[in-house]
């Protein structure tokens, strides 16, 4: 997989969204994606900008469906020349740190 998208599907409301980022992840099933929700947003891992686009707009418009308002952000790394996923970038990372890119409280310490 080569493109790598940051999504970020969010009503305009005063309450509660995660029922509706919830459709929004539930949306992304219908694709040929694969993805991972974190607590600031998805990273969607794709073939193609084609099929990420087709992705987050059925998580847009799922959330839309409920509200009268969406902010939707998304970001994309479209590397044509290497086949690459979204953990190869974390590993160099933590190849450069020498350890997890994460601080010890992330990992439950004190």
């Amino acid at each position: 997989m080569t493109c790598i998208g940051f999504l970020s599907v969010a009503p305009v409301i005063e309450d509660s969204m995660s029922s509706y980022v919830a459709d929004a992840v539930a949306a992304l099933e219908a694709f040929d994606v694969e993805y991972e929700t974190t607590p600031m947003g998805t990273i969607i891992e794709a073939e193609d900008s084609e099929e990420l686009f087709a992705a987050t707009h059925a998580a847009h418009e799922a959330v839309g469906e409920q509200t009268d308002r969406v902010s939707t952000f998304l970001k994309i790394d479209d590397k044509r020349t290497v086949d690459q996923q979204a953990q190869d970038k974390v590993d160099a990372v933590e190849a450069h740190l020498g350890r997890a890119a994460r601080s010890d409280a992330a990992e439950g310490g004190d």
